[in-house]
């Protein structure tokens, strides 16, 4: 063998090898087939794998997040929204995440579009504003749910935004105002219910002892004189303006 076809030979072997060498990062997988069929998971860290006769596809571990684009949704009571949102979510088995779905990460995406307008769209417009953190829940569970057999994890989904429109918006304005003129009122109202239980529970105690309703008219004497005023109320018993009325008609 001629120096020249040594050396070829050995620039092929080297060549091999660095080839068959892998190196997978921590947060790395590799799905390795063997003749088009699916052998095994490996990494992280450094493996060999047979050129032409195994092929690998390097997966990726570590939480994605993914923007959903604006939505358009009509809500239960037929109220036209957009709605943006955001999904967490992470592969948890690389093999059905390659094998299951041509390209997951676009498949999640178009599934959380679709799930985000199903989910939303059977709730009223008041639930969407107040009961946010209920409907992120049950948008991630219906996705979780879907996306398990893809061998996808999805961790959390985030509602970041809901656009209404100008009128909409001041019929909610207006609604909140009636609301808070309506608390108002029966806040009066109840105010109004408790003063007046008291007065007659005052009324029932200085009706058992006739001195403290003298001594009481004493104190709205003394209120008067300390204002400002011409007029003087003087509040008469009313024991004392019978016997007076007595004593005029037997004259």
């Amino acid at each position: 063998m001629t120096a020249y076809a040594l050396y070829a030979v050995l620039v092929l072997v080297v060549v091999f090898f660095v080839s068959a060498i892998r190196i997978l990062r921590e947060y790395q997988r590799g799905v390795v087939f063997l003749l088009g069929r699916f052998w095994k998971v490996k990494g992280p860290g450094f493996f060999i794998i047979i050129p032409l006769i195994q092929q690998m596809v390097r997966v990726d571990l570590r939480t994605i997040v993914m923007d959903v684009p604006t939505q358009d949704v009509i809500s239960h009571d037929n109220v036209s929204v957009k709605v943006n949102a955001v999904v967490y979510f992470r592969v948890i088995e690389p093999e059905k995440a390659i094998i299951q779905v041509e390209d997951f990460y676009e498949a999640t995406s178009q599934l959380a579009q679709t799930t985000l307008r199903s989910v939303l769209g059977q709730h009223e417009l008041d639930e969407m504003l107040a009961e946010r953190e209920r409907l992120n829940t049950d948008i991630q569970s219906s996705l979780d749910q879907q996306t398990d057999a893809w061998g996808i994890k999805v961790s959390n989904v985030e509602i970041k935004h809901i656009d209404l429109d100008e009128s909409m918006i001041r019929a909610i304005a207006k609604q909140a105002e009636a609301e808070r003129t309506r608390r108002a009122k029966v806040i009066h109202a109840e105010g109004e219910m408790q003063a007046a239980e008291k007065l007659l529970e005052a009324a029932r105690t200085l009706s058992k002892q006739p001195q403290a309703l003298q001594l009481r008219y004493l104190q709205t004497l003394t209120e008067i004189a300390g204002e400002r005023s011409s007029t003087i109320v003087f509040p008469l018993p009313m024991d004392l303006i019978e016997a007076l009325s007595s004593k005029t008609k037997q004259v």
